[in-house]
C-alpha cells in the first residue's frame, strides 16, 4: 500500500510537472504570437516610412527643380545655358519652361499620391489644350525617348501623347480624350 501511494504521488508529482511543462510551451507560443504579430506592425510602419521619406524626397528634388526653373525664367542668360530647344524667342523660351513646370507639377501630385490616376488624367486633359504646352510636347518628344518604358514619367507621357493625337483628331471632345480611367499604369 504504501508503495501505491508513493506511485500515486510520483504519477501525481509527474501530472503536475508535466501540465507546468504544457503551461510553459502554450505561454511560449502565446508570447511568440503576440512577438511575431508586432514584429508585423512594426514591419508595416516601417514601410510606411521608407514610402513617406520616398515622396519627401521626391518633393524636395521637385522643389530645387522648381527653383532652378525660376531663376531661368528671371535670367534669360540662364534659360538659355539649360535650355536644349532651339530657335525659340526669349518669350517662346520662358512659356516652354513654364509648360515643363506646370507638367512637372502634375505629375509630381500623381507620384506622391495627392491625386489619383483619374484625377491626373482630368488635369492633363486640360493642359493640353494649350498651344503651348503642345508645342512643348512635341518639341521635347527625343528627351522622353530616353524614360525607362516602365517608369511612371513614361507612362504618362504615353498617356499625354494619346491625349495629343486625339485631340488634334476632334479638339471638342477634349474631356474623353486618352486612355480609359481604368487603365491606370501599375507601379
Amino acid at each position: 500500500m504504501a508503495t501505491q501511494k508513493r506511485a500515486a504521488r510520483s504519477i501525481g508529482s509527474a501530472a503536475v510537472a508535466g501540465l507546468g511543462l504544457m503551461r510553459a510551451f502554450f505561454a511560449r507560443g502565446t508570447r511568440r504570437r503576440a512577438q511575431e504579430e508586432l514584429l508585423a506592425q512594426l514591419l508595416q510602419q516601417l514601410t510606411l516610412m521608407t514610402e513617406e521619406i520616398r515622396r519627401a524626397n521626391l518633393i524636395q528634388q521637385y522643389r530645387l527643380t522648381v527653383d532652378q526653373l525660376d531663376r531661368m525664367v528671371d535670367d534669360p542668360s540662364l534659360a538659355d545655358a539649360a535650355s536644349t530647344l532651339p530657335g525659340l524667342s526669349e518669350g517662346r523660351r520662358r512659356q516652354m519652361i513654364f509648360a515643363n513646370r506646370q507638367y512637372g507639377n502634375l505629375l509630381l501630385t500623381y507620384r506622391v499620391g495627392v491625386c489619383e490616376w483619374d484625377e491626373l488624367l482630368g488635369h492633363l486633359r486640360v493642359l493640353c489644350r494649350n498651344a503651348s504646352f503642345a508645342e512643348y510636347w512635341d518639341r521635347t518628344v527625343e528627351h522622353r525617348k530616353s524614360l525607362p518604358a516602365d517608369s511612371v514619367e513614361a507612362r504618362v507621357g504615353a498617356a499625354v501623347d494619346i491625349m495629343l493625337e486625339e485631340l488634334a483628331d476632334d479638339p471638342d471632345e477634349w474631356w474623353i480624350v486618352g486612355p480609359p480611367p481604368s487603365a491606370e499604369p501599375t507601379s
